[in-house]
């Protein structure tokens, strides 16, 4: 098939480029001119594992192309997807002009039927108006369809690939036809093709990560029951997890979620709730929840310090999470802007992130090429993010290069007694002091 994918974010570009991997022709569109520079030169505007080799490959033998004009890449097109941001408003509700402004442009540009793609991440109803905007503009026949990501970030070429499930909203039986074949090389091991009308598969996105966001935020407040109660969370999520009906999936205490999608998507949702008279009290918790729990590490060393002012502070892992460079909403950036703010400066270290990371925190905020170089004459070092290399760190080169040997794991990735026994004092997540 020939496919347009309007955007080269995250999803768009991962889309593109699996596609033309299982032999479609691919024309990716971007209206930042810097973007397709960067990807008819080679390189990524963004960082996901795996990616840069196949968008190499597949440009190299001519099945995947970029280009700033979707009037080029639409014409002749099969399925035309809309992969553009959908940011959040004041109120949380997201924000359609991009996706409503690509819509446009694409009916201007059909040729002949196409199946358009709402990729993004859109509001129940969003369909309706897209259809509503592509035939206001063009006599040629099409259809609008549904078909949400569920990419995680850093694992989004094997998510794609190989997907728990593909969900695709559409009532139309040529349209649901032409997304049946589309998806049929990545689901034959038995992976559904979920067929359903629009506006449920709209929902179905939010619904998915609002309820992942929600198990983070309740594992997060039984860290803190723990704490105050003695016991040790790493203990009580094993015994929930080995429950069947709960499983271990995000059930790890941390300091918070972060990211494009479960921030954006709990608040989207609840601006949903809201416009139809309902107060979804659950997610309201659940977005306090993680708010406060941002604060938690600051929380911590302010306890153990007293005041903060004129210490010094090394920060490991600035990204969301491993294996991204995304900031959006980083626990990390809590953190520093706590520290910071109380008179202490930062020295800070993650593995891809200082590019992205720079434009987040400022000049003010030191980051070092070198875990052990971030942490040299700190009064405690913080690991906000659990790349692996920080799984395992050379204590015993800590311990030297600090100021103070003190710890704060917000992640739970460390063995509280295996540090406390090299002398350092330790501070976890919900677990007790002798934990």
């Amino acid at each position: 098939m020939k496919i347009a994918v309007i955007g080269t974010g995250y999803v768009g570009l991962v889309t593109g480029t699996c596609f033309a991997e299982s032999g479609h022709q691919v024309t990716c569109v971007d209206k930042d001119p810097r973007k397709i520079e960067i990807l008819e030169s080679g390189g990524l505007p963004i960082y996901e594992p795996g990616l840069d080799e196949l968008v190499k490959r597949n440009a190299r033998d001519g099945r995947l192309r970029f280009t700033t004009r979707i009037d080029e890449a639409v014409p002749g097109a099969e399925v035309v997807f809309i992969a553009v941001g959908t940011p959040p408003g004041e109120d949380g509700s997201a924000d359609l002009s991009y996706v409503l402004a690509a819509a446009e442009e694409i009916g201007r540009a059909l040729t002949g039927y196409a199946v358009v793609v709402n990729k993004s991440t859109v509001p129940v109803g969003s369909a309706d108006k897209v259809a509503a905007v592509i035939s206001a503009v063009t006599k040629q026949p099409f259809d609008v369809a549904s078909n949400p990501e569920f990419l995680k970030e850093g694992a989004a070429v094997e998510d794609f690939m190989k997907p728990d499930r593909v969900v695709v909203g559409t009532s139309s039986p040529r349209a649901r036809e032409v997304m049946g074949e589309l998806y049929a090389p990545f689901v034959r091991v038995e992976q559904p093709v979920l067929f359903m009308d629009t506006r449920s598969s709209e929902l179905t996105k939010y619904a998915a990560n609002a309820m992942l966001a929600t198990r983070i935020s309740f594992m997060n407040d039984v860290a803190a029951l723990c704490e105050r109660l003695g016991a040790d969370v790493d203990a009580v999520r094993r015994g929930m997890g080995s429950d069947k009906r709960i499983g271990f999936p995000f059930l790890f205490p941390g300091v918070g979620y972060g990211g494009s999608c479960f921030p954006k998507d709990v608040r989207a949702l609840l601006s949903m709730g809201r416009g139809v008279g309902l107060d979804f009290d659950l997610l309201r918790a659940v977005e306090r929840v993680n708010e406060k729990q941002k604060h938690l590490l600051l929380e911590k060393a302010q306890k153990h310090f007293g005041s903060l002012a004129g210490k010094h502070f090394a920060v490991w892992g600035l990204a969301f999470k491993p294996r991204t460079d995304d900031m959006r909403e980083a626990p990390s950036v809590t953190l520093i802007e706590g520290l910071t703010g109380a008179g202490a400066t930062v020295r800070a270290h993650d593995p891809v992130a200082e590019r992205t990371a720079r434009q987040v925190i400022g000049p003010h905020v030191a980051i070092a090429d070198d875990a052990y170089a971030a942490a040299e004459g700190a009064d405690a070092l913080f690991l906000v993010t659990e790349w692996s290399e920080f799984r395992m760190p050379d204590l015993d080169r800590l311990k030297r290069v600090m100021r103070q040997p003190v710890l704060f794991d917000g992640r739970n990735v460390w063995d509280a007694a295996r540090v406390r026994a090299a002398g350092f004092t330790y501070y976890g997540v919900g677990r007790g002091a002798k934990q």
